[in-house]
């Protein structure tokens, strides 16, 4: 209880500086130059680190089969083949769905011979305003049905409010939840109102066990942003020095090129370091960006660019 006490006086104390954060995040945009030969490695880099995503009223059990089968052979095998990385398990880091899909995408992986984790969103996912009974339940569900990670959505509510008490304990609830599981917090930041708001969700739910933090469940009108970024990425390095504890940031929401991918691997690099350059701590939530990173590929490779259908697509 003293720990929690101490934790909650931490949050009451937070201010952020807009203005400090606005100029860095057009400095780590500018920053961006990465050489020819580098620009094709990390841009593999990027595809390791997508969370391959269908959040769609119209899924099937088809098109997350064939999302699945992207997932496991994201690059088309003769451009990986040309860059001497076929043999190099080049996938996404995971599949994310719905949870009434979670036992299709599990299927289809086993059926693949993959060892891919399936990515569940759940507690209400996008708006989060069932009741807390029904969340625990969507999380209990997804687990048992075979999600190795569930991104939760917080209750802006909560936040919007000031409870900051009353949000640490339901995500703490969520963690249980989640047993085995990983959990990604979703902060809904475009839904936050403020920079020091995202930053205090950004702290009470790393305290309530959060394995990740991520930015948005991409149905908001404001999705990951650089700015917003910077907060959230800079609260993750205050907790880890103050704890020791390292937690992991995934944007999501309108990241469609491969050039974007590059700047926010940049920003990750310049604020937390390489360690938070791996699927273990790093995530993009996508469903269209794979397409044009493979594309970027085929162009590095060739020195052309293809037309979208000679692509298999996610």
């Amino acid at each position: 209880d003293s720990v929690r006490n101490r934790h909650l006086q931490w949050v009451s104390k937070v201010r952020v500086n807009t203005q400090a954060v606005l100029k860095r995040a057009q400095q780590i945009q500018g920053h961006n130059k990465n050489k020819k030969q580098w620009q094709a490695a990390w841009l593999l880099r990027a595809v390791t680190c997508i969370d391959l995503t269908t959040l769609a009223g119209d899924d099937t059990p088809g098109n997350v089969h064939r999302l699945c089968m992207k997932a496991t052979q994201p690059v088309r095998n003769d451009l990986l083949k040309s860059m001497d990385m076929q043999d190099k398990g080049v996938t996404t880091a995971a599949v994310c769905v719905y949870p009434s899909r979670v036992a299709d995408a599990v299927k289809s992986l086993k059926a693949a011979n993959s060892s891919l984790p399936v990515a569940s969103v759940a507690t209400g996912f996008p708006a989060g305003q069932t009741s807390l009974k029904t969340r625990l339940e969507e999380v209990r569900m997804a687990v048992e049905d075979g999600a190795m990670e569930i991104d939760i959505v917080i209750n802006r509510t909560l936040a919007l409010t000031g409870q900051w008490e009353a949000m640490y304990d339901e995500v703490c609830q969520f963690r249980e939840a989640c047993g085995e599981a990983h959990m990604k917090s979703i902060l809904a930041i475009g839904e936050l109102g403020t920079y020091t708001n995202v930053y205090k969700a950004s702290l009470v739910a790393m305290m309530a066990g959060s394995d990740f933090i991520k930015t948005s469940t991409g149905k908001e009108s404001v999705n990951a942003t650089y700015p917003v970024a910077i907060v959230m990425v800079r609260a993750i390095r205050d907790y880890f020095l103050k704890t020791g504890h390292k937690v992991g940031f995934k944007p999501a929401g309108g990241i469609r090129t491969a050039k974007e991918s590059l700047v926010w691997l940049t920003l990750m690099k310049e604020e937390l370091g390489d360690e938070w350059l791996s699927p273990h701590l790093f995530r993009l939530g996508a469903s269209s960006l794979l397409a044009d990173i493979e594309r970027q590929i085929y162009h590095y490779v060739t020195g052309r660019y293809a037309a979208y259908h000679q692509m298999p697509m996610a």
